[in-house]
């Protein structure tokens, strides 16, 4: 089942055309990787889906019903988690307010449901989100996503920064996460760790798509790994 679906997406900032024809899906129950290097176009991808920069022309499912130029907060009801690459905590409120301001009560998520997936959280829970270190508020960030209860979670360079045992233990918490039925699209940058965790995979550079494909089809293309990810 195709749960979202992205049909000749054209994006813009301002006069700036970012997004040329972009098209992928996510399939229940999957992890999808949207891989390029940094500027590629990832982030407009995911902010198209969210409507924080509307698509111009193309189209957006999800499940099945358009919702492209909905607004966020909509999007977030339908079941959509968005972790943007910038975190964007509450800097002044405790980790525990950050989680609870979010929390929609009829949901599947409770916030210790989120300290279970994130037991590092539980021990910080009164500490402002500010003093965090980096890989504390990106498990926070993710944290206040799940508290939607979302169906499909939009993951924006989650690993970007953080360091190495860090990322490991964030890509056993992202499998948990598609383990609960989560599906998952993938932005990074980070290609040795994304294809860890991906069903499947789009390359995108210049804001267009330049690869599809299986992790296994990508690992054997020489040239699109050095063209578009400098691997």
């Amino acid at each position: 089942m195709t749960f979202l679906e992205l049909t000749k997406v054209n994006t813009f900032y301002g006069l700036s055309h970012i997004l040329f024809d972009v098209s992928l899906s996510v399939n229940k129950g999957e992890i999808v990787g949207l891989l390029g290097r940094n500027g590629a176009g990832k982030s407009t991808t995911m902010k198209s889906i969210m409507a924080l920069v509307p698509p111009r022309s193309g189209f957006i499912r999800f499940k099945g019903q358009d919702i492209k130029g909905k607004d966020p907060y909509l999007l977030f009801r339908t079941g959509i988690g968005y972790v943007p690459d910038d975190r964007r905590v509450f800097a002044d409120l405790s980790v525990d307010d950050n989680l609870e301001i979010v929390y929609r009560r009829n949901g599947d998520w409770t916030k210790e449901k989120v300290y279970q997936l994130f037991p590092p959280l539980a021990e910080i829970k009164d500490r402002r989100a500010g003093h965090l270190s980096g890989g504390e508020q990106q498990m926070l960030t993710i944290g206040r996503a799940l508290m939607g209860s979302p169906e499909l979670l939009l993951l924006d360079e989650p690993t970007e920064g953080l360091a190495p045992l860090i990322v490991k233990a964030l890509e056993n918490q992202i499998l948990q996460l598609k383990s609960m039925g989560i599906s998952i699209l993938l932005s990074e940058q980070n290609v040795k760790s994304a294809l860890k965790l991906v069903d499947r995979v789009y390359v995108i550079d210049n804001g267009r798509i330049r690869f599809e494909g299986t992790v296994k089809d990508l690992e054997t293309n020489e040239e699109i790994k050095k063209r578009y990810l400098m691997v």
